[in-house]
C-alpha cells in the first residue's frame, strides 16, 4: 500500500469520523459513483466511468472498521466463443477489514495483507475492484450453450444453416482429388 494521502472528496473514499471507535457502532454507506478506471480485462470489464452502486454497512470493531455489503456495476466485453458483444450487470458481495493506525492488526500484518485507515478515512476502491474482478468469469460467454464459430469459415454457428459443413480433403490424397474432376472426355483442363 502506498503512503499517498487519501482525498476526502474522492468518490470511493469514506470518512468514518461519525462512526467513532466504539465496537459495534454502524453506519450505512449507500451511494452511486463512477468507476475511476476500468476494472477487469479487455475481454470483459467494468468500463471506466461506469456507474457503481455501493451499498455497505461500516461497523466499528476492535481492530478497525469492517465494510460489509454489495456493489453493483455494468460489465461489457465479448463472448469467448463467438465474439458477440456482451452487456450485463453484476452484483457482488464486498467484505473488507480496514485496520486502525497503530492497531495490533496493523503491527502483525504486512502492508499488502490488509487495508488500512488513514486517520478516519478509508478507501473503498481496492475492495470494490477486487470484488468485481474476482467475480468476473475467466471465459465470458454470451450464453452457456453458445456454439461458437465455425472453425473453417469463422461465421458464428447461430448464423449458419443446420446442414453447414466444409469439404476437407486429406492433403495426402490431394493429388488424387484432381482425377475426380476429369470430365467424361478425359480432359482435365490442363491443356
Amino acid at each position: 500500500m502506498t503512503n499517498t494521502a487519501l482525498d476526502p472528496a474522492a468518490p470511493l473514499v469514506v470518512d468514518t469520523a461519525e462512526l467513532g471507535r466504539s465496537a459495534g457502532a454502524t453506519v450505512e454507506v449507500v451511494r452511486e459513483v463512477v468507476a475511476p478506471e476500468a476494472f477487469g480485462l479487455e475481454v470483459y470489464r467494468v468500463p471506466e466511468s461506469a456507474p457503481l452502486a455501493i451499498d455497505l454497512r461500516l461497523t466499528a470493531v476492535t481492530e478497525g472498521v469492517l465494510a460489509n455489503g454489495e456493489v453493483e456495476a455494468p460489465v461489457s466485453g465479448e463472448c469467448a466463443r463467438c465474439l458477440a458483444p456482451i452487456e450485463d450487470t453484476v452484483r457482488v458481495p464486498v467484505q473488507e477489514l480496514y485496520a486502525y493506525e497503530g492497531s495490533v492488526t496493523e503491527e502483525t500484518t504486512d502492508a499488502d495483507e490488509i487495508l488500512r485507515l488513514q486517520g478516519d478515512l478509508l478507501d473503498l476502491e481496492p475492495a470494490v475492484r477486487d470484488a468485481l474482478v474476482l467475480a468476473m468469469p475467466v471465459t465470458p460467454l454470451c450464453r452457456p450453450d453458445c456454439p461458437g464459430l465455425c472453425a473453417d469459415c469463422g461465421v458464428p454457428w447461430d448464423e449458419l444453416p443446420a446442414d453447414h459443413r466444409h469439404e476437407s480433403v486429406d492433403p495426402r490424397w490431394a493429388a488424387l482429388e484432381k482425377l475426380r474432376f476429369v470430365d467424361a472426355e478425359g480432359d482435365d483442363g490442363s491443356k
